[in-house]
């Protein structure tokens, strides 16, 4: 017997209640920045589902540099997990990760490559600047029930002049201009649901800062 249309629709709209925990970070005690994210899932039927989730960065540079001088920046998030299933539904994968960091005022950036990662599906990772952002794209896919670690982001500066510090955060100040995307995977029934989710640090801590002498 075929679902009615009334049940297949609740159970896409079910189905955005996964990515409240898509990317659950493990282990339970960082030991970097935790960032708090404003996150939104949108499912293809049914209403937003707005939700929480923290994530873990590792972020290293220098205390102080010399203007014109050279300085290197890395931004390495932490292990994350994706639940195998969650409220009874089976989460097939997550993929086309993007996380973007803006490029710090006050330097100029001579490179940016990723290193790392591990977990990450068949997809090549790819790092690029768009608009004065740093985007790193990781395609995935990532099974439900997979550790992974995503590339740690390696930034290379040339400072700019003395008095002003080199800061680096992650980008997103709204759902429509986040920091962080991805989309699961969800067989609901007899279709696989793809639920897109944007997500945005609320609040933007300051991950690294360097003095220009």
């Amino acid at each position: 017997m075929r679902p009615s249309s009334a049940h297949l629709r609740l159970s896409m709209a079910g189905a955005a209640a996964l990515a409240l925990m898509c990317l659950a970070i493990s282990p339970a005690s960082a030991a970097g920045t935790t960032l708090s994210m404003d996150c939104q899932a949108t499912p293809p039927i049914g209403s937003a589902q707005k939700f929480d989730l923290s994530a873990g960065v590792d972020a290293t540079a220098p205390d102080t540099v010399a203007a014109g001088g050279s300085l290197s920046v890395r931004l390495a998030t932490e292990p994350m997990t994706v639940p195998g299933s969650v409220g009874g539904y089976t989460v097939k994968s997550i993929k086309n990760i993007t996380l973007k960091a803006p490029v710090p005022s006050n330097a100029t950036l001579t490179g940016a490559r990723l290193t790392g990662g591990s977990g990450i599906g068949s997809g090549t990772p790819t790092v690029r600047v768009s608009g004065g952002e740093i985007v790193m794209s990781v395609p995935g896919p990532i099974g439900g029930g997979k550790t992974f670690t995503l590339p740690a982001l390696d930034l290379d500066l040339t400072a700019g002049t003395s008095g002003s510090a080199i800061e680096t955060r992650l980008s997103g100040t709204s759902y429509s201009s986040p920091g962080l995307t991805f989309t699961a995977s969800v067989p609901i029934l007899f279709v696989t649901v793809s639920v897109p989710t944007s997500c945005y640090p609320s609040p933007n801590p300051v991950l690294t800062s360097t003095a220009v002498d």
